[in-house]
């Protein structure tokens, strides 16, 4: 794997965001040149009603959405309240403040730089990719999830 250690940055907001927040702050990020990889990170949206009288049953609830960033429709399976971002430079950090400030604008939110997502594979990453795992996949492998990762093709 690659010895290059990227600047890595974490954005909380506030509270937890609608689908269309989502969809705006991701459209926005997916335009910054530079950015290697995003996560959306939140309490998890189940599919079925877990407890209570109605268990069992499909989750009508409104943060279960299909949002458009670029051209893919990405599932929305979480209430996102955190993006991890991994940049190509420091630069770039201010490119993401403005982006956050054009669409966080009835709420507050920080920005912090630090090392979030793992740059060397896990026993999982080795489990689920193999020995030559793509360095763009380490560290975002759920090893519960079957679906895996959605991958968005930025402007590199």
């Amino acid at each position: 794997m690659a010895d290059a250690e990227f600047p890595q940055c974490r954005i909380v907001t506030e509270r937890l965001l609608k689908p269309e927040t989502v969809e705006k702050i991701l459209n926005k990020l997916a335009v910054i040149p530079g950015i290697r990889r995003i996560v959306i990170n939140g309490p998890s949206i189940p599919q079925k009603v877990p407890y209570g009288p109605a268990r069992g049953l499909d989750n009508p609830h409104s943060g279960k959405a299909t949002i458009r960033v670029g051209e893919t429709d990405v599932d929305l399976k979480v209430q996102v309240g955190t993006f991890l971002l991994e940049l190509e430079t420091r630069d770039i950090v201010s490119q993401v403040e403005e982006a956050c400030k054009e669409v966080f604008t009835n709420f507050s939110f920080s920005i912090k730089e630090g090392k979030f997502m793992r740059s060397t594979p896990t026993q999982v990453d080795y489990a689920k990719y193999g020995p030559n795992a793509n360095e763009i996949m380490l560290g975002l492998v759920d090893p519960k999830n079957k679906t895996g990762p959605t991958l968005l093709q930025g402007n590199r």
